[in-house]
């Protein structure tokens, strides 16, 4: 708590707002400028108001307030990707000839098929400009063929490090966080991935669930599972080590990212035959029941690819036969990241409702389409009433889907009282961070202060950590709230 004093989260929001800004606030309560008044939320009210027409100004202030977790990240593309290129850099990739991708380097070199180093790259500001707008949405416009859904997607294909930089990514988006006076981070990150593959490799499965779970756990891939877990506890601990000396946790000179909380969220890719699909998810239930780090799980991946659509039922079901044959876990899922024209409207009809009803999913991700679901009224009312929360990724609906401002069905889930909390989707590739998604819903939704502590508040309590945490950082944003409302005069 000391340190984020001295970073200044906790210090009057008179140092973010400007001398121009407080000579209006005390004009609009009627003191003089050393008056002193009593600190409290309508102060903090007030101020936002006084800013929300100025855009430098209500980033400040909105920086500065206290935004509890972040619940929708995707570690790897919350990475920049000049960060990508340092690390290249210092590791010895290379580009390749397009100058757009990372790769590992080859027997001769990175210059054996027309690639650079990372480290040449650097310096010759054609590669480096082409790198940083290939692997994110910097100057990226649509042109024919080639779509802000294309663009995202393409990106994570792109970039690639070596494994221990798994503890550097932990380290650069915690001490981004923290200088948002953001307090948790549950990130969704992919591993044991390329050591499922061989495994299961020409596995046959027939749809019936219970029946391919058993050939799963019968094929060299059940036999390992206990080992790759192991494996993944291994890997997540360096990480976590790592992390904490990048930034010096336990030291006197422990960076502001120390105190950020972060948990881990087992995510499966999609995208591939039901035998790896499956065999991810088994994967990930022993781990998240192992691993104290793994909270939970998700399902990622474009939710309109061939394999996604085809098989969307079959992955709920297999969710829904490890939840009840292998024990309740915090599943989260993408579902309703679509719109019209991107597919059928079928397909628009039932995601959402599926992956509640079958996939067990206690928060959803994006939830876009859900005015086309079937009984839309009534998924939102159980949605409400059992407190499925709808993680909000303004910019990256934007960008994937084009659907933004009244398009969005963000006053829809507000009218019906469903729990919301916004969150970035993928800050790197998105070259935004959780502060401007605070402030782009407040001037495109009009939101009042009281608004936005309903979204900090929500964020950690609708988070999978265990209570006794979470009463603590529950605890933690309450007093943040004061001290910075405290300012607020």
């Amino acid at each position: 708590m000391k340190r984020i004093a001295r970073k200044g989260f906790g210090r009057h929001v008179w140092a973010a707002a400007g001398l121009a800004v407080r000579l209006v606030v005390c004009m609009v309560l009627g003191i003089g400028v050393a008056a002193p008044v009593a600190a409290d939320e309508d102060d903090a009210a007030r101020m936002l108001q006084v800013v929300r027409g100025n855009g430098p100004e209500l980033r400040r202030f909105l920086q500065a307030f206290p935004k509890g977790g972040e619940l929708h990240s995707h570690l790897t593309g919350a990475v920049y990707a000049e960060t990508w290129l340092d690390w290249a850099a210092e590791d010895d990739l290379c580009l390749d000839k397009t100058y757009k991708s990372i790769v590992m380097p080859g027997k001769g070199g990175c210059d054996a098929d027309g690639g650079i180093t990372a480290a040449n790259a650097r310096l010759i500001e054609d590669a480096r400009r082409t790198f940083i707008d290939s692997v994110s949405l910097r100057s990226f416009l649509p042109y024919a063929g080639w779509s802000g859904h294309n663009q995202f997607f393409a990106t994570f294909a792109r970039t690639t490090a070596r494994p221990e930089r798994f503890g550097d990514m932990l380290a650069a988006v915690a001490e981004r966080a923290a200088r948002q006076n953001i307090l948790y981070l549950e990130l969704m990150h992919t591993l044991g991935f390329g050591d499922i593959f061989p495994l299961v490799g020409g596995l046959e499965m027939t749809g019936d669930v219970a029946a391919d779970y058993r050939t799963l756990m019968d094929s060299p891939f059940g036999a390992a599972r206990g080992d790759l877990v192991a494996g993944m506890r291994g890997q997540i601990a360096a990480a976590y080590a790592r992390k904490d000396a990048l930034l010096g946790c336990g030291t006197d000179e422990a960076k502001a990212g120390c105190d950020v909380e972060i948990r881990l969220l087992h995510q499966v890719i999609r995208e591939f035959e039901p035998a790896l699909v499956f065999a991810q998810f088994i994967l990930g239930w022993a781990a998240v029941a192992e691993e104290p780090a793994y909270v939970g799980m998700n399902l990622v991946a474009p939710e309109d690819g061939f394999i996604a659509l085809r098989d969307y039922t079959l992955h709920m079901r297999m969710i829904d036969h490890l939840y009840r044959n292998e024990g309740a876990r915090n599943v989260a899922l993408h579902a309703g990241e679509l719109t019209l024209g991107l597919v059928r409207p079928k397909q628009l009809r039932f995601h959402i409702r599926e992956a509640i009803e079958l996939g067990h999913a206690k928060r959803i991700g994006h939830g876009v389409a859900i005015a086309y679901e079937d009984d839309s009224h009534g998924l939102l009312a159980h949605m409400a009433e059992n407190g499925i929360l709808v993680e909000i990724n303004l910019t990256s609906n934007d960008v994937i889907l084009g659907v933004a401002g009244s398009d969005h069905p963000w006053a829809l889930y507000r009218a019906a009282g469903v729990p919301m909390a916004l969150s970035t989707d993928d800050e790197g590739v998105s070259r935004i961070d959780l502060t401007h998604e605070y402030q782009r819903a407040v001037t495109t939704y009009n939101l009042g202060y009281g608004d936005l502590k309903t979204l900090s508040r929500a964020s950690i309590e609708y988070s999978f950590l265990d209570p006794e945490v979470k009463e603590r950082l529950m605890l933690t944003l309450e007093e943040r709230f004061r001290r910075f409302e405290a300012g607020a005069r």
